[in-house]
């Protein structure tokens, strides 16, 4: 019956995730006004030291417990990083054939169907991580709901999101910072306070659809032949750097991203003038070449002299060089812009995000276990009872830290079951170890890992023989 009930838990916690990553329907803007007035993430934003050091103070465990139960969550500690180290290490096994970043000798083939395969491993896997991370997803179909007409640094930002055959969209705190910029209503002489949309971490994961399944695409959507398509697909992926190919999986995680940049972060974006600027140049170049013109066709007029007319087609030439070196000026500075801002935000790329991204949600769970142990192994509390435990907890993360959060108390307790921290009776009563029995049954639960360490091995591929007679792949 315990097991029975124990599996229930699971199952329920494991709908709870997954209902939390769909997109919810009617979705809305990150940043309106109604997103602000229920804004409560499920992310903590305190260090597990912080909350170690408070949750184990003396006087929360009058029975003279405390130095117990700080060794018990250091021990829990140690162990869930355990758990997403093996996780990490399976998932860049998978990843490597799709890593546009390795430097190592190809060893390995696989066949179509076998990369189909490892790359859905792959592509779930990283979303895990996301969840596990409390980010929140964008579907593709509500991507408008971050992407802006104009930069706030004067570029025209467009993207094509049928070029991909895999993306994953995620982000956690979308906020308002304010920063200083120049009043262009005070000539740029005086500065002001403007408040910016940003999102604290954003995540990108893409795949680029194989050529000619674009090509194919391209054809039906436009009702072009095969000519065509190929010339606008080649067209548009030559935006791209000839190392991003079809055959990788680009990972990219940015910090404090502005939204009205977003459209930065892919790869085939392209750049182009904002109306204001295409009108500006336009009047410019217009008023140029047109007195320029009309001063030409004076001279030309009354030229007797083959010097003086040729004199005046090249004053014209000129003054069209010079309107189209401003257009090519300006659109420099863009991509400087472009390049700077990037640069600036970006936090890792591929296989380093992996990395980043497991470290960070083996924080997140030990920090949301922390805080349910410390109520479950002093309070005797029912399942029916957890809907009061969550409050009790985001009331103590608002008047000790003054957070709000939305604690996802069903996935931390899903994980103390799992570990045999927790047990589920038939009545529904939730048994908690103490402290000191806690600590060592992680102990034992470490003397067993190694015994029923899995045998990494890859299912799909072959080794490749005879690598010496072979060119390196990489």
């Amino acid at each position: 019956m315990a097991g029975q009930a124990d599996a229930r838990v699971r199952e329920e916690a494991g709908v709870v995730r997954q209902a939390a990553a769909r997109p919810a329907e009617g979705a809305v803007d990150p940043h309106s006004e109604e997103a602000a007035a229920s804004r409560r993430e499920k992310f903590l934003p305190v260090t597990r030291h912080a909350l170690l050091d408070r949750l184990t103070a003396p006087r929360l465990w009058p029975d003279g417990n405390a130095a117990e139960a700080r060794r018990f969550l250091r021990y829990l500690d140690y162990w869930r990083r355990h758990s997403y180290a093996a996780r990490l290490l399976a998932l860049e096994q998978t990843y490597e054939p799709f890593s546009p970043d390795s430097d190592l000798l190809r060893t390995r083939e696989f066949s179509a169907e076998e990369r189909r395969a490892m790359q859905k491993r792959v592509v779930e896997g990283v979303a895990e991580l996301l969840e596990q991370c409390n980010f929140t997803r964008v579907d593709p179909a509500n991507v408008h709901f971050i992407l802006t007409k104009d930069s706030a640094y004067g570029l025209d930002l467009q993207v094509d999101l049928d070029a991909f055959e895999e993306i994953l969209i995620y982000y956690r705190g979308a906020t308002t910072i304010t920063e200083r910029r120049r009043d262009v209503k005070k000539a740029y002489m005086r500065w002001k306070e403007v408040k910016v949309p940003v999102f604290q971490r954003l995540c990108l994961l893409f795949k680029l659809k194989p050529f000619e399944d674009r090509v194919r695409e391209v054809m039906a959507e436009r009702k072009v032949d095969r000519k065509e398509a190929e010339r606008h697909v080649r067209q548009l992926r030559g935006l791209l750097p000839a190392t991003v190919t079809s055959d990788y999986i680009y990972i990219k995680l940015f910090k404090n991203m502005p939204r009205s940049d977003v459209e930065m972060i892919f790869p085939n974006t392209k750049v182009r003038f904002r109306l204001f600027d295409k009108i500006k140049f336009g009047v410019t170049a217009g008023s140029g070449v047109g007195m320029g013109l009309f001063s030409t066709v004076g001279k030309i007029a009354v030229a007797s002299n083959p010097y003086t007319l040729a004199g005046a087609a090249a004053g014209l030439g000129g003054i069209a060089l010079r309107q189209a070196t401003n257009f090519i000026n300006q659109r420099t500075r863009y991509m400087v812009v472009l390049a700077q801002n990037l640069y600036f935000h970006a936090m890792a790329d591929n296989r380093g995000v992996m990395t980043l991204l497991a470290d960070t949600a083996a924080e997140e769970d030990i920090k949301e276990e922390m805080l349910l142990y410390g109520v479950l192994a002093k309070e005797r509390v029912n399942i029916a009872d957890l809907a009061a435990v969550d409050e009790a907890i985001e009331e103590y993360l608002a008047s000790t830290f003054g957070i709000e959060v939305d604690f996802d108390v069903r996935d931390a307790l899903d994980r103390l079951v799992a570990d045999g921290i927790v047990t589920r009776r038939p009545d529904g009563t939730l048994e908690t170890l103490q402290p000191r029995e806690a600590s060592l049954h992680i102990d034992r639960k470490w003397d067993a890992c190694l015994d029923t360490l899995p045998d990494a091995v890859l299912e799909e591929g072959r080794e490749i023989e005879d690598l010496a007679s072979r060119q390196p792949a990489r």
